[in-house]
């Protein structure tokens, strides 16, 4: 996908008005699970969403297990849903149940990942952010804090094989191109949870004297980046002082850690996807208007200048 995808606001003009007809509408949600804060708040949103628009709407957790969402998926065919949203944990894998859903006339709407390009037939549209984009902000931002400080990055990946955290590791990566300065020493997945990214980074703390040689850290999620502050902090370490943190999705947490000066910067990652789908996938039943194959939503940086109390503040009633 490339940035000059179509932005909601431009993609989804005049689709509410189609609302009249949502009400009738069942949608079935092969959601991820719970892996991180910011999926529990894409759930929540999504369901608010949803009763906005009086669809009906059925959300099966997979628990971060492709298996379960082909399961899921078979079940709402069987049961004849009018559509399926699906947030793929892989990016492969899904060429036989997207046909069989095809098959049974029920379009499929991927939220927040995609999947292998050769499976894009099967599916109506993505709603994702530019994931490549978000990891090269996060590198950019990088680049402008260190300057000509030689600096040693450590970089905590998502899950292997999903889209978004070899989009987000390869923008990174661009980001930071033609710095020598800046080096990535190590990088290991810590599944985009706390728990894992904690181990991770108290893994990488002593594989690095102690952290003293780590300059910065890079997550791919924000719930990784809570845990390695936390494995900062025990290991005697000052958390966006001695060593700089950049990640992505802001969710609440992060601006608390920034407003508490452990954290650094966080790329904005929205957790409604599933407003733009509906709205998208009211105008094709009502009336035939077939979406871009790509919504794309805005990747915002956000830092400690930002005010990340009020910001955190406003946050956290949204499910995370």
């Amino acid at each position: 996908m490339k940035l000059k995808g179509i932005l909601i606001a431009s993609a989804i003009a005049g689709a509410v008005s189609a609302g009249a007809q949502a009400k009738d509408l069942t949608v079935g949600f092969s959601q991820i699970g719970s892996e991180s804060g910011w999926r529990a708040a894409e759930t929540t949103v999504s369901k608010s969403e949803a009763k906005r628009r009086d669809v009906t709407l059925k959300i099966a957790d997979a628990q971060q297990k492709q298996e379960n969402q082909i399961k899921a998926i078979r079940s709402f065919i069987a049961q004849g849903v009018d559509a399926v949203f699906l947030a793929p944990v892989v990016a492969t894998g899904w060429d036989s149940v997207l046909k069989e859903a095809k098959e049974a006339k029920i379009p499929v709407v991927l939220l927040d990942r995609d999947i292998d390009p050769a499976g894009k037939d099967l599916y109506l549209t993505a709603v994702t952010s530019d994931s490549v984009h978000e990891g090269k902000v996060a590198g950019d931002w990088l680049v402008k804090t260190v300057g000509s400080k030689p600096c040693n990055v450590v970089e905590l990946q998502g899950t292997v094989g999903a889209s978004v955290a070899t989009n987000r590791k390869k923008g990174f990566e661009n980001g930071i191109a033609g710095q020598a300065n800046i080096k990535l020493v190590r990088s290991q997945t810590g599944e985009f949870t706390r728990a894992k990214g904690k181990e991770v980074m108290e893994s990488f703390i002593k594989a690095e004297g102690g952290g003293k040689s780590i300059c910065a850290v890079y997550a791919h999620n924000d719930d990784m980046m809570v845990g390695a502050i936390q494995a900062m902090k025990e290991a005697g370490l000052k958390p966006g002082k001695d060593i700089l943190t950049v990640s992505i999705d802001a969710v609440p947490d992060i601006f608390k850690a920034m407003a508490a000066g452990e954290a650094n910067a966080t790329v904005e990652l929205t957790p409604n996807m599933a407003g733009p789908a509906l709205d998208a996938l009211v105008a094709y039943k009502a009336k035939g208007t077939v979406p871009p194959k790509w919504i794309q939503t805005e990747s915002k940086l956000y830092t400690a200048s930002d005010n990340p109390q009020a910001i955190y503040d406003s946050k956290k009633g949204l499910g995370y």
